[in-house]
């Protein structure tokens, strides 16, 4: 049937990310997480390579999902995948504001609707950047990320694992 893209850069996954990809794939048939490198981003703390390891791992428990990256536009790439939809998680109205604007140039340049999925509230305060600068100064992140990903962080910033 229906195949949605879960677009962003997970660099690193959060339980955030995890839950809107478990929400998603109830919905569609086939989920893709499209991972990108975020150019608005300075330096990013785990490669693309990682990235995609590390959600393949924590995806594992669905059976369909596929996780893959890409460069250039959403919809060059939904379309290319066979994607009738873009699933995007709001946990705010500030990114509200930004993923109306996405949405409609997405749905403008290529027809394809984007859905929008409320954050559950015990995430509604995460997102990579916070839970990067938290482990960067030795903060436990262990509930905010899969243990994988607090394993990860830990290795990366010579801290404990969580």
């Amino acid at each position: 049937m229906a195949t949605a893209l879960c677009p962003g850069s997970f660099d690193p996954v959060t339980n955030g990310h995890l839950d809107i990809i478990e929400r998603t794939a109830r919905h569609f048939e086939d989920v893709i997480v499209a991972v990108i490198r975020n150019p608005q981003k300075s330096q990013s703390l785990f490669t693309l390579a990682e990235r995609q390891e590390m959600l393949h791992e924590v995806t594992a428990h669905l059976s369909n999902i596929k996780i893959e990256f890409f460069k250039g536009l959403l919809v060059d790439f939904a379309k290319d995948h066979g994607a009738e939809a873009i699933v995007k998680g709001l946990r705010a109205v500030s990114d509200f504001d930004y993923e109306l604007q996405m949405a409609q140039m997405n749905q403008s340049l290529s027809g394809i609707d984007t859905f929008f999925i409320s954050t559950s509230p015990g995430y509604s305060f995460l997102s990579s950047s916070l839970v990067r600068e938290v482990a960067r100064y030795g903060g436990d992140v262990s509930s905010m990320v899969p243990p994988l990903v607090a394993k990860r962080l830990a290795e990366r910033f010579g801290g404990g694992t969580g």
